[in-house]
């Protein structure tokens, strides 16, 4: 591992070198290439210079300890105890700095949730699971625009695709793919029955042009009049927009704009990001079927977390964590649980390093670290 660090050192040295230089400067993408490189491995180096003065410092107090003085020797063994847990501490930071990193941990989230089991409370909860998310959002300055939704006749959402933009904003919100269930009594129960529902989170990294190109030939475009509750038009032009990826099958409708451009090129962000996420977990071998792995069905049985009313109590199933502060959490503090999950797969990915190559996309129970 302490080749590998020296290895990064010299890395980062020769990339401040190369920013200094005027040349690096004129090419705009270089500079920013080289940029972005410098800041990910100065957060290395930072935590390595730091170990390698603990070492020596280590080195120096056991030194001391082999004087005769045994107020020196005293002093020593307390310099040496907690210097070595510092060393312990700085060499679990480096390993976990070393371990492969998610590409697409800096990206934009495109989110969709969808009422799954239960029908109109499922719909209800898909709702509240949205503003939950929301909330969280505004907390981290995050920008939050839905791309399209579709509400139920109670006020609730069949489905809500929504485009988080905001530095991190898939690094912490990738553990929310699957099946999220709860369990309390609805509005319209007269017999005060509680009842269980579910909706599905799926959580996909915002793809760029260039990184999924799609073929204008391979898409066919239907255009057709928007239709808001009860069927009433909205528009009086044709407006919505349904996108058909002809070679996957992959259907991707919005209407939520009166201009059909806007909901074309909002249509299109969801299908890259769609197909971004199929094509990276194809690569990893990790499903069986389209997006099956990340969302599940939507039954019941199929969950990640549980959201119990009369209990006031959120249990997470993958971790086996469980908080008794449900009306925060729908409040969009969720700090820590995902906080937990983070800490978690991060643990897992050190005990399994190097047993896979390169970062691993998030499956329904697994999200990488």
């Amino acid at each position: 591992m302490f080749e590998k660090l020296k290895g990064v050192e010299e890395r980062f040295l020769a990339i401040e070198k190369e920013m200094s230089d005027p040349e690096t400067a004129r090419d705009r993408d270089k500079y920013q290439s080289y940029v972005r490189e410098h800041s990910e491995l100065g957060k290395i180096v930072s935590v390595f210079r730091v170990h390698q003065k603990t070492l020596k410092d280590l080195e120096e107090s056991t030194g001391l300890f082999q004087e005769n003085d045994p107020e020196i020797r005293e002093l020593a063994r307390d310099e040496i105890e907690t210097l070595t847990i510092k060393k312990d501490e700085l060499e679990l930071e480096l390993k976990r700095l070393l371990m492969p990193r998610d590409e697409n941990d800096d990206k934009n989230v495109i989110m969709e949730i969808r009422a799954g089991t239960g029908g109109d409370e499922a719909g209800l909860f898909a709702s509240d699971l949205f503003r939950m998310y929301h909330r969280y959002a505004e907390k981290n300055n995050w920008k939050v625009e839905i791309l399209s939704h579709h509400f139920t006749g109670v006020g609730g959402f069949k489905e809500v695709i929504a485009l988080i933009q905001g530095k991190g904003a898939y690094s912490r919100l990738k553990y929310e793919s699957g099946t999220h269930r709860v369990q309390r009594v609805p509005e319209t129960e007269a017999q005060g029955r509680i009842h269980t529902s579910a909706a599905t989170v799926a959580v996909l990294p915002e793809a760029e042009e260039v990184e999924v190109k799609i073929d204008p030939g391979e898409i066919r475009v239907d255009v057709c009049r928007s239709a808001g509750p009860g069927g009433q038009s909205v528009n009086t032009t044709d407006s919505a927009v349904r996108i058909t990826h002809l070679p996957t099958g992959m259907v991707v409708t919005c209407q939520d704009e009166k201009s059909q451009l806007k909901n074309k090129i909002k249509a299109m962000k969801v299908l890259r990001a769609r197909l971004l996420d199929q094509m990276t977990r194809e690569q990893n071998e990790k499903i069986s079927e389209e997006r099956k792995s990340q969302i599940g069905s939507g039954d019941r049985s199929e969950r990640i977390r549980t959201y119990n009313y009369p209990q006031g109590r959120v249990t997470d199933h993958r971790i086996g964590l469980t908080l008794y502060r449900l009306e925060s959490i729908l409040q969009g503090e969720i700090e820590a649980l995902i906080d937990a999950l983070m800490t978690y797969y991060q643990a897992q990915a050190l005990q399994n390093e190097g047993s896979s190559k390169g970062p691993v996309r998030s499956t329904k129970n697994q999200p990488n670290a």
